[in-house]
């Protein structure tokens, strides 16, 4: 039964607004002593208002692509993209490893890792488009072997999902030593199957593996290992070494911080204390700037944008937007987590950025149009419809419910 359109979840639509201009505001605050940072210590020439022209232009595109999902492109028809869509991110990421290998220029390289092609005057990582790929691709999959009856049989579901999540795994984890996004894809793998409907104990089979692999991943790599290390030596209270460096003052810059915070422009930390200032420990930075309250306020949005997707999911009819919608919950929900977790001190510190907030194009662009797609799925809920039928037929003084009082058209 094709549920009727009526108007958009709201509480998505401004907590992402909100969320993208918060972002601006803190990048706008310590855009210019990252431009010096970086000025000073490497010699380049960034000017004050770089970071923050940089991510005006990334929330402009984000807008778009939030708005083109929303608005102008039905999921009916991107759906049909599916597969396709996913085989150009995989070729796309396969291609950035053979580009790092061979020591191209296209490919760009922080910190030994090679995870974006350089264009030039703009870069690009297509691990980004993995995750939307991912997200639609699991809800198409799994929609379709539905329909066909053959959820959780071996040949038709279970080897084609390993074969195209394991290599999707394998590009970002392995070829770009990216774990951060290696969780993402994990938590919209398994959220997608958790909604699914296939039995527990594959479930549980499935999670069993990929536990063991990605304790395998990061034993086999000693940087990952330096991480963990890092982590213990700081939650039982070792003395601060290098590897501890970045834990530390993260968790400082917050305790800094206290109730209200130290005002825009007067951090400490991202003069320089704190790695990754603008990216991956924004979080820590906002704690220092806003206080308490303001990081409050921000999980508070966050939480109301997650519990808004949820209900979107759960009042949901059509069984492939409800896995759709799911996929882009897990997404954001491992982004927020594990990057909120690792700016505590909870779990080792791992390169994930925090959705929305963090300085960066690729990554904002991509989860506006997931969300996007999501506020378009959230305009044909069932719950919507019946609350406003109900409020309609009560105005009227009628007993009877909306649907049974309508005359039967031929």
């Amino acid at each position: 039964m094709k549920t009727r359109k009526h108007k958009s979840d709201l509480i998505i639509l401004f907590s992402t607004l909100g969320l993208m201009a918060l972002g601006l505001i803190t990048i706008y605050a310590i855009g210019p002593m990252r431009a010096q940072v970086l000025n000073s210590t490497y010699g380049t020439n960034y000017d004050s208002n770089y970071f923050f022209l940089g991510q005006l232009r990334s929330v402009a595109l984000a807008l778009v692509a939030f708005f083109a999902a929303f608005k102008w492109i039905p999921y009916d028809y991107l759906k049909k993209f599916a597969k396709p869509l996913m085989i150009v991110a995989l070729i796309l990421s396969g291609l950035l490893w053979l580009l790092a290998l061979t020591g191209s220029s296209l490919a760009k390289c922080e910190l030994g890792e090679c995870r974006w092609f350089n264009f030039g005057v703009f870069s690009f990582q297509p691990a980004e488009l993995l995750k939307l790929a991912l997200v639609i691709y699991m809800a198409d999959f799994i929609a379709r072997k539905k329909e066909e009856g053959t959820i959780g049989n071996w040949k038709e579901f279970w080897l084609p999902l390993i074969v195209v999540c394991g290599l999707a795994l394998l590009m970002v984890i392995k070829a770009q030593g990216d774990l951060g996004t290696g969780v993402a894809l994990i938590s919209i793998i398994f959220g997608t199957l958790f909604a699914s409907g296939i039995s527990s104990k594959q479930y549980l089979i499935m999670v069993a593996v990929v536990l063991i692999g990605a304790v395998g991943a990061i034993i086999s790599s000693p940087h990952r290992m330096e991480r963990v290390d890092a982590w213990v030596a700081t939650i039982s209270g070792d003395e601060g070494t290098d590897s501890t460096y970045h834990i530390n003052n993260a968790m400082l810059a917050i305790g800094v911080g206290g109730m209200f915070g130290v005002g825009i422009g007067n951090s400490v930390q991202a003069t320089g204390y704190l790695p990754e200032s603008i990216n991956d420990s924004v979080f820590a930075i906002m704690g220092e700037t806003f206080g308490f309250v303001g990081l409050f306020l921000v999980i508070l949005v966050f939480t109301a944008l997650l519990t808004r997707m949820l209900k979107v999911a759960e009042y949901t009819q059509d069984y492939e937007n409800r896995l759709l919608i799911v996929g882009v919950f897990a997404w954001t929900l491992a982004q927020i987590v594990v990057n909120i977790m690792a700016m505590t001190g909870l779990v080792p510190v791992t390169g994930i950025t925090l959705p929305l907030l963090s300085y960066g194009g690729t990554s904002i662009i991509f989860i506006a149009f997931a969300i996007g797609l999501v506020l378009q799925l959230s305009c044909y809920t069932s719950r919507e419809v019946i609350v406003k039928n109900e409020s309609i037929s009560s105005r009227r003084g009628e007993r009877r419910s909306y649907h049974s009082s309508r005359r039967r058209s031929s």
